[in-house]
């Protein structure tokens, strides 16, 4: 399966635009509940003006809520950043740690969030579970689970080394372009051959 993938996409990458580990942090953080490219649209201005903890602690919270006000959550997610980026410059250096628990630690911050950066900004092979890695790893028969953490320790297990680098990029990119929810478009799935749904859609 990942053979497949590999084949198919050699270097996947992830959709969210960021010009350095913090403003990728806070894309991912962003991101929750919300669409990459809508985050996207969002961030671009706030990070042209604010690449750094310091930057966008002093454009104050009422500012970055206004910055990105057209993504869902906006308030909340303003507040998290604010209070993100002290808690980096106090306890961090202004820095992004590279552990899961000091990433987990800070505002707004979960296992998937922390996943992510681990596995874009450091290069860890990490396994970030949003909906789509979900939905795939359960539908196809790769990794079932009932909860997004046991299909995450699955996966970190069943898939060979070589490939966990780029294995939650492939397996969004797939779930958000093929493997869709309600119209999954199978027949031209790379990996129809392993994939155990039943109700594969072999027709455009």
């Amino acid at each position: 399966m990942f053979a497949n993938f590999e084949a198919s996409n050699p270097e996947p990458e992830g959709e969210l635009d960021y010009v350095n580990d913090f403003t990728l942090l806070v894309a991912v953080v962003l991101s929750a509940q919300a669409t990459d490219v809508g985050v996207n649209k969002a961030t671009k201005a706030l990070f042209e003006v604010a690449p750094t903890p310091e930057q966008m602690f002093a454009l104050g919270e009422e500012t970055i809520r206004d910055y990105i006000k057209t993504i869902g959550l906006y308030r909340n997610k303003a507040k998290n950043v604010y209070a993100l980026c002290k808690e980096l410059i106090d306890k961090h250096g202004s820095k992004v740690p590279q552990t899961r628990e000091e990433l987990e630690a800070l505002p707004g911050v979960g296992r998937k969030t922390a996943n992510v950066v681990l596995n874009i900004a450091f290069g860890q092979p990490t396994i970030a579970v949003d909906t789509h890695l979900f939905r795939i790893s359960n539908r196809t028969g790769l990794a079932p689970g009932k909860t997004p953490l046991a299909v995450e320790l699955l996966l970190e297990r069943i898939i060979p080394k070589e490939f966990l680098q780029h294995a939650h990029h492939w397996l969004i990119l797939h779930g958000r372009y093929i493997c869709k929810a309600r119209k999954p478009e199978c027949y031209h799935c790379v990996i129809i051959d392993q994939c155990k749904f039943k109700d594969k859609v072999l027709k455009a």
